[in-house]
């Protein structure tokens, strides 16, 4: 079966600054996956590698299409569009920039919405729109590119506890046809919900299922934190 994403022996550089070295990584439509790491380890530079919007330094990097769900704050919410609109923005390198929409992309807009279960708010002006509903306006946003696999970077940040819920429920269901990788700091939250973890410092220390990893070394290797840690007592792995 070929890979929704795979990534081989991939080193990539930011600002000429090395950040990731010898990344090797696969994902299957079907997989729910966790890429977790502490702030600096190269999450958000493996993504943008992933989309193609970083130059390799050495490795490959295969997928046959990736759809990205930006943070919240970096989308303009006070631009007066609404909420179709900013989802068919999702189109705009497939439509052209001066053409207009036809009949099967708003079609695709539309579909896309029905997935986040905000069709009924598809004329809302999105500068009306909580939390939780923007969030889901940029999971359909990418899911209009009818993707391989989605990447999500931070998509629970700022949100309340009801939000995070939906949209890990939106989660689980989206991952049932195709890949999904979503970064994220919420450790034990991941690894009751996602199926494979990958944890990443610069290069992957480890993956598998959150079962498979319940050896302390790797999670003080990837978060350089001691024994006695507060993040292996949250993930109940002192003693382990």
């Amino acid at each position: 079966m070929t890979a929704a994403l795979q990534m081989t022996g991939v080193a990539a550089d930011l600002g000429g600054r090395p950040v990731l070295r010898d990344v090797d990584l696969r994902l299957d439509a079907g997989d729910f996956t966790a890429l977790l790491g502490p702030n600096g380890a190269g999450k958000t530079t493996l993504m943008r590698a992933a989309l193609g919007l970083l130059p390799l330094r050495a490795g490959t990097v295969s997928t046959a299409s990736a759809g990205y769900v930006p943070q919240r704050h970096e989308f303009t919410w006070d631009f007066p569009a609404s909420v179709q609109d900013a989802v068919l923005s999702g189109l705009v390198r497939r439509i052209g920039l001066l053409r207009r929409p036809k009949v099967a992309h708003w079609q695709a807009v539309w579909a896309a919405l029905d997935q986040v279960k905000l069709g009924d708010l598809r004329k809302r002006p999105v500068g009306e729109l909580s939390g939780g509903q923007r969030q889901r306006v940029l999971v359909a946003r990418a899911l209009v590119l009818e993707p391989a696999v989605l990447l999500l970077d931070e998509p629970f940040t700022g949100l309340d506890m009801p939000a995070q819920e939906t949209l890990t429920d939106l989660f689980t269901e989206i991952a049932r046809e195709r890949a999904v990788l979503m970064a994220t700091h919420d450790l034990t939250a991941a690894a009751y919900t996602c199926d494979r973890l990958i944890l990443l410092n610069r290069t992957v220390i480890a993956s598998g299922p959150p079962a498979d990893l319940k050896d302390p070394e790797v999670w003080m290797r990837t978060f350089d934190v001691g024994p006695g840690s507060h993040l292996l007592k949250a993930l109940d792995l002192v003693g382990a």
